[in-house]
């Protein structure tokens, strides 16, 4: 018999990480924690391209900042980093007024009208960024999280021949050698579409698999992107053009922040900006409460259409009045049993 794989009863806050959770760099705790100078980091990294460019060499600018994170690693002033350490240094990231607490209060924003319930509709939160996944991990809010695309990095890289070793030793020292995993501005729309499929929740389904509307478990239209500027263009096409919203928000303490979101705006790129303050009595937290609302009010009215359209009007006596149906009814008739067929 045919069945949709899921629901589609969830709804998905996607954030972006730097610049829309939190003012500044995540890696900010982990140079204090090394004594590095960031500022020299940052740009030592935005000229690496051009300097290996004058050697010979192209560098996809995706995976500078991680390299470099590497050689300082192998050239000592990061030496001993490895993930167990990133993650604690994720305890230290400073979030935006109304974080963390916000996270559990959308959650809560599905449950605020008893059809909303009566139709077990659900939020989740997804973090999509280009940083790193185990500060994120360690971070404040990681708790509230259903699910983390970010970089990774891998201890103790298998040497060559580990096909035919049987036991491999652990070394107590570890630290990040190599790159497991990148996620930059393009390829954090890879990220939605396995949440809209639900890779996530199901390893089987593979993101490039082809999937009819009805059978994702998370529809475009049910999500809402928040990030903070043009590098999330992307994302934001992904998620608006699907149906959903798309959200920008900025520093109040930066007025060309301001000014690049309205230009988004402008532009078509976002549905509405505001201010990366997510306290109870924000614009910004008003406005994605507004959204969430306005989604649920769409999945209650869908579900309930499709109910109607599905279930037909159980048989009734011929030539009844509507007085004598119901007396049957009442006095419990045979013909009741109609929901068998």
């Amino acid at each position: 018999m045919a069945t949709t794989l899921f629901t589609q009863n969830t709804i998905a806050l996607i954030w972006d990480f730097d610049k829309t959770l939190i003012p500044d760099y995540m890696q900010s705790p982990l140079f204090r924690r090394y004594g590095v100078d960031e500022s020299v980091f940052w740009a030592e990294t935005n000229a690496l391209a051009e300097r290996y460019r004058e050697r010979g060499y192209h560098l996809a600018p995706e995976i500078a900042y991680l390299n470099h994170l590497l050689t300082y690693v192998l050239a000592g002033p990061l030496a001993g980093l490895n993930n167990q350490l990133l993650r604690e240094c994720g305890r230290d990231i400073a979030f935006y007024p109304g974080l963390p607490d916000f996270f559990p209060r959308a959650k809560d924003f599905v449950r605020e009208r008893p059809e909303y319930l009566k139709h077990e509709i659900n939020l989740e939160h997804y973090v999509v960024s280009t940083g790193i996944a185990p500060m994120i991990r360690g971070s404040a809010i990681a708790r509230h999280l259903d699910g983390v695309w970010a970089c990774e990095f891998i201890e103790n890289p298998l040497r060559p021949g580990f096909l035919d070793q049987r036991e491999f030793s652990i070394e107590a020292s570890a630290e990040i050698a190599q790159i497991g995993m990148v996620i930059d501005n393009t390829t954090k729309t890879r990220a939605i579409f396995e949440i809209n499929k639900g890779t996530n929740k199901n390893p089987a389904i593979d993101v490039n698999s082809k999937m009819a509307g009805e059978d994702r478990r998370i529809p475009l239209q049910n999500m809402i992107y928040v990030a903070d500027g043009p590098s999330d263009v992307p994302s934001f096409s992904v998620v608006k053009n699907g149906g959903g919203r798309a959200y920008a928000v900025y520093n109040p303490a930066k007025p060309e922040e301001f000014a690049q979101n309205d230009r988004l705006r402008r532009s078509g790129r976002i549905d509405h900006y505001g201010p990366a303050d997510y306290s109870p009595n924000s614009s910004t937290s008003q406005w994605l409460r507004m959204q969430v609302h306005d989604i649920c009010d769409r999945i209650v009215t869908d579900r309930e259409a499709a109910v109607a359209s599905k279930a037909s009007k159980p048989p009734r006596h011929l030539n009844a009045t509507p007085a004598e149906e119901a007396a049957r009814r009442a006095a419990g008739s045979p013909k009741q049993a109609s929901f068998l067929e």
